[in-house]
């Protein structure tokens, strides 16, 4: 009983967050960084899927191999184990991935684009602000007064 407590307590934390916020996230090493932007208008909308990033899979297995652990005792512990493992590698993986949407844009000043957006809902004819660190896109929004 204690083991399954001890696994539930870090499971709990592992999935956790710090910080919570209704606005855009931005990454921890470029959040300091001067960014351009670029508008433009939706003219093609496409779903796709952001695969797992390994994080998944890795807390999948970790978590999957602890709860494993407290299941049996000797061989079968182990064997409960590696079964947890594998089970939770699968799951994270599975839920890490992401639904998103590739945006082609054509932005004001003529030129043709496509960018991944996840998080958000854009349609054909949407007005877009896309904010750019060097060529990598950061954040896609949707401009008021479409």
């Amino acid at each position: 009983m204690q083991k399954t407590v001890i696994a539930a307590t870090i499971v709990t934390l592992l999935f956790s967050g710090c910080a919570s916020s209704n606005g855009p996230e931005y990454d921890g090493s470029t959040y300091q960084e001067i960014k351009k932007f670029e508008t433009g208008r939706v003219e093609g909308v496409r779903h796709v899927v952001i695969s797992d990033n390994g994080a998944g899979t890795f807390i999948g297995a970790l978590t999957g191999a602890i709860i494993g652990s407290t299941m049996g005792q000797g061989n079968g512990s182990t064997l409960a184990s590696l079964a947890g493992g594998l089970g939770g590698a699968y799951v994270g993986s599975e839920i890490n991935k992401a639904n998103a949407q590739e945006l082609s844009v054509k932005l004001d000043n003529g030129e043709h684009i496509v960018v991944i957006s996840k998080g958000k809902e854009f349609e054909v004819g949407d007005r877009v602000k896309i904010i750019k660190n060097g060529n990598r896109v950061d954040q896609v929004y949707k401009l008021d007064g479409n």
